[in-house]
């Protein structure tokens, strides 16, 4: 299994904290957070990582290389001068991808099984599966509407009714899915999945308790 992180994005909410290093450089008791993260995933065979950077990415790449002293094969993806935005940086990505990836946010610590995820996935002929977790608005506001296995409403595209579902933060993509998606331009992940749901391709995983732990 392949995991591609988000790493770019100038954390801007996190004010004078990330200005010197990037946001998944960040420690927490003595390690950076993307160390924890990899950490993680290894215990699911995870190894095959990929970083998606831009801000001061030569500090990620100094101290975590090809990922030899952590057990890990990593490569990375650069945006360069113009930013690209969370998907436009995976489309970027592209020739060093498998046919079936994962891609997380920089900033969550996800407690799930990504190779239960992955099986389910894979079991089906969609084009990609978000991990969802159903909200009520009871930790961050509610943009999803799930049906059964499949997600089929976003609120930023006009849907209203039954919002009760947030992405987890991670999801299973089938290479194919990216040709959505233009070259060298700034795309959102919420503008990715609203496609992937209109085109009726995305499926959902639901997840039985929230994220651990997420930088902001």
């Amino acid at each position: 299994m392949q995991m591609v992180i988000l790493c770019g994005g100038l954390a801007t909410r996190l004010g004078n904290l990330s200005k010197t290093i990037p946001k998944s450089m960040i420690k927490i008791e003595g390690k950076p957070f993307l160390e924890y993260q990899i950490e993680n995933l290894k215990k699911y065979s995870i190894k095959d990582i990929i970083l998606c950077v831009g801000h001061l990415s030569e500090k990620i790449e100094n101290y975590f290389g090809n990922g030899e002293k952590f057990s890990v094969d990593i490569k990375y993806s650069y945006d360069g001068e113009k930013l690209l935005g969370p998907m436009g940086a995976v489309k970027n990505a592209e020739s060093e991808l498998e046919k079936v990836f994962f891609i997380m946010y920089g900033d969550s610590y996800i407690s799930i099984d990504f190779e239960r995820v992955y099986s389910y996935f894979m079991k089906n002929n969609k084009l990609g599966l978000m991990v969802v977790y159903k909200n009520y608005d009871k930790f961050d506001k509610s943009n999803l509407s799930v049906k059964e296995n499949m997600v089929i409403g976003h609120k930023a595209s006009g849907i209203t009714d039954n919002i009760n579902y947030i992405d987890y933060g991670t999801s299973v993509l089938r290479k194919k899915s990216l040709e959505f998606i233009p070259k060298d331009t700034f795309y959102s992940t919420e503008q990715f999945f609203i496609e992937l749901i209109r085109k009726k391709e995305l499926m959902a995983y639901k997840a039985n308790k929230r994220q651990e732990f997420f930088l902001s």
